[in-house]
């Protein structure tokens, strides 16, 4: 079967690259055609392109500032921070569309695609924050109901909470009537689905859960060097506090930290400092797994991916980025006692308790058997 999959922009998000890769993988393994639907931002405007280089001009004068500002930057300047991660998507995931960046677009392609069947997820396509268009994630551009199937697989809203306008509740409810199945990743989605969508929807594993180690092992050239280090840090939100947590880990058990992020962040690099912002290859990444005796993280899929790895974690709450992602994976895992959000939580038993991963592992195979199943029952 020829099957679209709808996921979130295909950018520097280490975790959503590797869901896209996973989720397509499984399913060429089961036999089908996975393409993935690039659908992206749509292109910055030029009046508000104008009204951002006004503002950050003023304020560069005022505060002395040579902050680089990511609408300053070139198109070659983004492709070089990028060319790493888009090196990983050319090579490993496809075959994908060409990239959509409008309705119009997703509308005019639909005819030439000929997908007998689209599946949303995973990741957070169903947090309006995040996503280039809502309803394109319920499918609104899919217009032949009775030959075409439509699935939600792992799909995220993000938060615990509704986002969702009145406006979008609605169309979106209306929609969603459409799908013949729904699985959500977090148990919260569970509710919110029955409660806003009137639908049901069940849990299934994020797609990264259903490819074993070795499948992300075989990924790395052998002229991946190894990291100098063994205490893995992958945090996307900085703060003296993580710093913090980061060197009481390291003293504790006697570990040597490394990270796997940009040496500065877009908004804080000078106009001479565009290299530093490179992000590392996705194989670099998964090798800090491989090189790490522990990890430390802010991060939903590095949280994941330690348990993939089976190396102790510590994983600190993120909650701009939305702390239910977070709760619901460590409550299938019982591994709710490795989640804090301060230093001061940090205590001795939290550095020094080991996980009985035998346990974790045979949740895990549970929970990816009936994820796969799943799929299989519902891709007809």
């Amino acid at each position: 079967m020829k099957i679209g999959i709808l996921t979130q922009p295909l950018h520097n998000n280490y975790g959503g690259l590797l869901q896209a890769y996973a989720l397509q993988t499984v399913l060429k393994r089961m036999g089908h055609e996975a393409w993935i639907i690039d659908r992206d931002y749509p292109d910055t405007p030029l009046w508000r392109k104008s009204a951002i280089v006004i503002k950050n001009t003023l304020r560069r004068m005022i505060f002395k500032s040579n902050y680089v500002f990511p609408f300053w930057i070139t198109g070659k300047q983004k492709e070089k921070i990028a060319e790493n991660t888009s090196a990983f998507v050319a090579n490993n995931i496809y075959p994908k569309t060409e990239k959509i960046k409008s309705n119009k677009a997703l509308r005019k392609k639909i005819k030439k695609w000929q997908f007998e069947c689209y599946i949303v997820g995973s990741d957070q396509v169903w947090r309006p924050l995040y996503s280039p268009c809502i309803t394109n994630y319920f499918l609104d551009f899919v217009k032949d109901k009775k030959n075409t199937g439509r699935i939600a697989y792992a799909a995220s809203f993000g938060v615990d909470y509704w986002a969702f306008t009145e406006k979008q509740t609605k169309k979106c409810a209306e929609l969603i009537k459409e799908f013949d199945a729904i699985s959500v990743r977090e148990d919260t989605g569970i509710s919110l689905s029955e409660n806003y969508l009137k639908t049901k929807a069940i849990q299934t594993l994020d797609p990264t859960l259903l490819l074993n180690k070795s499948d992300y092992e075989e990924l790395i050239p052998d002229t991946e060097s190894m990291n100098t280090g063994n205490l893995m840090v992958y945090i996307l939100d900085s703060t003296p506090d993580k710093t913090e947590i980061v060197n009481m880990v390291a003293k504790n058990n006697n570990l040597q930290a490394f990270s796997i992020m940009p040496d500065h962040t877009l908004s804080m690099a000078t106009k001479n400092e565009i290299k530093k912002c490179i992000f590392p290859s996705v194989t670099k990444w998964i090798r800090g797994f491989i090189d790490a005796e522990f990890v430390i993280t802010d991060s939903f899929h590095g949280c994941i991916f330690s348990i993939i790895f089976n190396k102790p974690f510590i994983a600190i709450g993120n909650n701009e980025r939305g702390m239910t992602r977070f709760t619901s994976l460590l409550k299938i895992f019982n591994l709710e006692d490795r989640l804090i959000f301060t230093s001061d939580e940090l205590t001795y038993d939290k550095l020094t308790s080991t996980v009985d991963w035998d346990k974790i592992n045979k949740i895990r195979s549970e929970k990816k058997d009936e994820s796969i199943q799943f799929l299989l029952n519902n891709i007809r």
